[in-house]
């Protein structure tokens, strides 16, 4: 099985298609707390998600860059939608870093596989055994698991954290994702009790890409020449995108034609609001293309990332996250009275952004502080 070739103005005007579907069906959505099939059909249909999977098992030859665009299309019309698909996309790429029986496990049936992660090791013991290990947990925040056939999930092997791919036979699903944002991605728990893991299914992700070129000497694709952590994380920025240019185009919209003496679209306090939230946008979207060109530019030539480069760009995801989060905070404080109504869309992206934002990686008190010891002479006391 070999991927094909489809175009990025095909799969971009695909991703265009969907939009109005997607956004109608954002609120049931929300109530069912998870993707619905018939949006995981047609995701699947319309080949988006092979964008990830590597040619070798049927994935699409197109720039994995692609994704983000198309995550940000679907993001500003359903929040949860853009979540999950930049997941299950992102996935199908981490594992083609993994020894390639573990990838012809995955994909060997259909390169529209889907895998959903809990990456930290939760509450977890991995212990070595004959052949492989045994493995116990249960971990958070799964976004998408219903719709997927295999979950990667961390464990701490020793001193080191691996992650390891694990089929649906072998974990069930608790229903613990009753939330107040991004209520659609069913981030459920995984549970998984003392089953056995071939060594082929371990990955050392910290040192896939950087050092371990078993992806790139499998497939030959430049995302495999990039360490894992630099990036991983852009999928999830990809959505704060969206739902940021959703929440301006919500803003606008109820606006337009509320123009006269007294009149709403006459306020100034309007005007700058949406001018800076706006730029902001702008902003956060051109520091996203430059950060990922700068990537593959390296990738392209196998150069190696320095310390200081992999700061930048974990920094600049914070960053970006929080731009976001400034941006429809603004226009939501501005939204007056009928900005809470459930019926609005505004207030599910002012839930959704505030959701999104919550990991540690995307608050500078965290994803930011690595760059500022760097660029001081300091050795990194975190994860890069």
């Amino acid at each position: 099985m070999t991927g094909r070739t489809v175009s990025a103005e095909t799969l971009l005007r695909r991703a265009s298609d969907m939009l109005p579907t997607v956004k109608k069906r954002a609120t049931e959505t929300e109530a069912l707390r998870r993707i619905p099939d018939e949006t995981v059909r047609e995701l699947r249909d319309s080949e988006l998600l092979r964008i990830g999977v590597p040619k070798m098992f049927g994935g699409l030859d197109a720039e994995y860059r692609l994704m983000f665009e198309i995550g940000s299309l679907l993001g500003s019309a359903c929040a949860a939608t853009s979540w999950c698909f930049c997941i299950w996309a992102a996935h199908s790429w981490l594992v083609g870093h993994w020894p390639y029986k573990a990838q012809q496990e995955v994909f060997g049936s259909s390169p529209d596989v889907l895998s959903s992660s809990s990456l930290n090791p939760g509450k977890s013991t991995l212990e070595e055994t004959s052949g492989g290990f045994k493995l116990s947990g249960h971990w958070e925040f799964s976004s998408g698991s219903d719709s997927a056939e295999w979950v990667i999930v961390g464990a701490n092997r020793s001193d080191r954290l691996v992650w390891i791919l694990v089929p649906h036979l072998d974990y069930e699903i608790a229903d613990t994702w009753f939330v107040s944002g991004l209520k659609g991605t069913g981030s459920k728990d995984i549970v998984i009790k003392d089953i056995f893991v071939p060594e082929h299914r371990v990955l050392d992700f910290q040192q896939a890409g950087n050092g371990d070129w078993t992806g790139w000497e499998i497939h030959k694709q430049e995302r495999y020449r990039v360490p894992i952590p630099v990036l991983l994380g852009w999928d999830l920025v990809t959505p704060m995108l969206g739902i940021a240019q959703g929440a301006i185009e919500e803003f606008t919209y109820k606006l337009t034609g509320t123009s006269g003496p007294g009149r709403t679209a006459d306020s100034e306090g309007v005007h700058l609001r949406l001018s800076q939230s706006s730029a902001e946008l702008d902003a956060a979207q051109a520091l996203m293309n430059e950060d990922i060109t700068q990537i593959f530019k390296k990738a392209k030539t196998g150069d190696a990332f320095s310390t200081i480069e992999r700061a930048k760009i974990r920094r600049d995801k914070a960053f970006i996250a929080q731009t976001c989060l400034s941006a429809v905070n603004r226009l939501f404080e501005f939204s007056g009275g009928h900005g809470i109504f459930e019926s609005g869309l505004l207030q599910r992206f002012h839930r959704d952004i505030q959701a999104a934002v919550l990991r540690d990686g995307f608050m500078m008190e965290f994803g930011g502080l690595q760059y500022a010891r760097v660029a001081l002479g300091l050795e990194p006391n975190g994860r890069i």
